[in-house]
């Protein structure tokens, strides 16, 4: 008899990420992040987090996708918006890596997709979510968007809520351009 392997919707990462458990501001501004080591799937390489430190700003989109074919009906528009908007950030000086919780394999259908031009990051174990402290509900990741300095310091952080489940590509550009509040 065959051993039924879970994929998709159900992985484990669904079941890990059930309950719900709020975002956490653990981070405050002007500490430093903690480093991260992730497989990007738009460019089919590594991306460590520091290797930015001395170079250029980060933006980092935490993004709830569940499956390759399942997207979060309140990050959808947001990820798409960041993909139209990319070049500007990238102009202004800016990396932006967005993160999700996808595999290596559906991240690569996610960027095919959605004609991804940004680093697209697969977090499958959710570790770097957790150390981030975005939060968790109805079996993915909540959204998060930080943004990092060139000192590798925290610079603006936006959690989700049910009021603003994404900060606006629009106050990114902004805030990343140097105008913060």
């Amino acid at each position: 008899m065959e051993t039924l392997k879970l994929q998709g919707l159900f992985a484990p990462r669904f079941w890990q990420n059930l309950l719900p458990l709020p975002a956490r501001t653990t981070l405050q501004r002007g500490q430093k992040l903690p480093d991260f080591l992730l497989p990007d799937a738009t460019h089919r390489t590594t991306v460590k987090l520091s290797s930015f430190i001395g170079q250029s700003p980060v933006l980092l989109a935490f993004t709830r996708i569940f499956t390759e074919n399942h997207y979060c009906p309140l990050c959808y528009p947001h990820i798409v918006e960041l993909n139209q908007q990319y070049e500007r950030f990238t102009e202004q000086g800016v990396a932006v890596l967005m993160i999700a919780s996808t595999d290596s394999r559906q991240s690569q259908r996610v960027v095919a997709d959605l004609g991804l031009k940004m680093p697209l990051l697969s977090n499958p174990s959710c570790d770097v979510f957790r150390l981030y402290g975005t939060g968790q509900a109805l079996g993915a990741p909540l959204p998060a968007q930080l943004l990092m300095d060139q000192t590798g310091r925290l610079a603006y952080q936006h959690r989700f809520s049910f009021l603003e489940p994404n900060a606006s590509v629009d106050k990114l550009l902004q805030i990343s351009g140097g105008e913060n509040d």
